[in-house]
């Protein structure tokens, strides 16, 4: 036992269903309490997982943007077709 006031070096973990001092309605609100902590958690990890995936996403979508940008570029064919067509016009 501590005298009142003093720090103790870590919290108890106490379960709520064992713990004599309780009526139903604090067992009830810590159980609340104890949900959404929970619901705070699984939300703080899915935007981590969320940020990762939108990352991920947007370098594919620039990787192919940036890709076809860059083979359209090297694709000559209409230059030739444009050549063969001056040719055509020139002949006639």
């Amino acid at each position: 036992p501590q005298e009142p006031g003093a720090e103790a070096p870590f919290a108890r973990r106490i379960d709520p269903s064992q713990e004599p001092g309780l009526s139903p309605g604090q067992r009830l609100l810590m159980a609340q309490v104890e949900r959404a902590q929970r619901q705070r958690a699984l939300q703080r990890r899915l935007r981590g997982r969320n940020a990762l995936l939108a990352i991920g996403v947007g370098a594919v979508a620039l990787g192919i943007y940036g890709y076809t940008f860059y083979s359209v570029s090297q694709e000559r064919f209409l230059d030739e077709l444009e050549q063969e067509a001056e040719a055509a016009r020139a002949r006639a």
